[in-house]
């Protein structure tokens, strides 16, 4: 985040916490097609993410995130940005926010929401992984989807990252 331009350090951090105060897609999904656990051992935070596909695309998410403002606010983005998207363009927008994560522009032409608002987390290496847990979460939910199940064989975790 540019810090010559204080007002907008200030609109990302407002998006921050709306997202925080207000998660969107905070429900149970009883009727889905995959569900996942997600954990991040550094400070504890926990994500649950469950999925209803219809026709390769997503018709239905519940994201519950409990920890920081960072791990609760990037979840809630990612409740927002997947609904009626296809798979495909899910695991594009997985790969692109993870390469954000790590210090990679967004690809051209990619609407990412309000994920931008995270950009600034990138400098605090220890945050990455709030901000990824939901995604991972996601990532190996839909792995376990492709081959099949229901649910992946274990909990995902932030450690790999």
């Amino acid at each position: 985040m540019d810090t010559r331009f204080p007002e907008l350090s200030e609109l990302y951090r407002d998006i921050v916490l709306d997202h925080y105060r207000s998660p969107r897609g905070n429900k149970e999904l009883h009727d889905c097609d995959v569900r996942n656990e997600g954990f991040n051992p550094l400070c504890g935070d926990s994500a649950s993410l469950a999925l209803k596909l219809q026709n390769g695309n997503v018709a239905d998410v519940a994201v519950q995130c409990r920890g920081c403002s960072i791990s609760v606010a990037s979840g809630s983005m990612l409740a927002e940005l997947l609904k009626d998207r296809s798979v495909e363009e899910v695991e594009k927008l997985m790969a692109a926010f993870k390469g954000m994560m790590h210090g990679e522009a967004i690809p051209e032409g990619l609407d990412i929401g309000d994920l931008d608002a995270l950009e600034g987390v990138r400098k605090f290496p220890v945050r990455v992984k709030c901000a990824l847990l939901a995604w991972i979460t996601l990532a190996d939910a839909l792995k376990a989807w492709k081959a099949g199940g229901s649910r992946p064989e274990a909990a995902s975790t932030t450690e790999e990252e």
